[in-house]
C-alpha cells in the first residue's frame, strides 16, 4: 500500500536558492517514484508574494520545506536527509 506524504515548498519568484531546492524535491520525488518504495510524495508551492500569513512567517527563511506540515528545512534542502524523512515517514 503507498501512502502519501505532502511536501509544501514555500519560496517566491526568482529566487535561485528557492530553484535549487525545487531540483532537490523533484529528484527525491522522482527517485520514490521510479523505486515505488511505497511512499508517495505529493508536492504544493506556495509563494511568501500570495500569502502575507507565509511572507511573515518565512520570508528571511526561504526556501523552506514542509513534510507533512512539518518543518523540514530551510534555506537548503539535502536529499539524503529528505529520503529518510519519506521512509520514516
Amino acid at each position: 500500500m503507498t501512502r502519501d506524504i505532502h511536501l509544501t515548498l514555500i519560496g517566491k519568484p526568482g529566487c535561485h536558492l528557492c530553484d535549487d531546492a525545487r531540483e532537490v524535491v523533484q529528484g527525491v520525488i522522482a527517485e520514490f517514484e521510479a523505486t515505488d518504495a511505497g511512499v508517495a510524495p505529493v508536492l504544493e508551492e506556495q509563494s511568501i508574494l500570495d500569502d502575507p500569513a507565509l511572507a511573515d512567517r518565512y520570508a528571511e527563511e526561504i526556501p523552506v520545506l514542509l513534510v507533512d506540515g512539518e518543518m523540514h528545512a530551510y534555506w537548503r534542502i539535502d536529499a539524503e536527509r529528505l529520503k529518510q524523512a519519506l521512509r520514516a515517514g
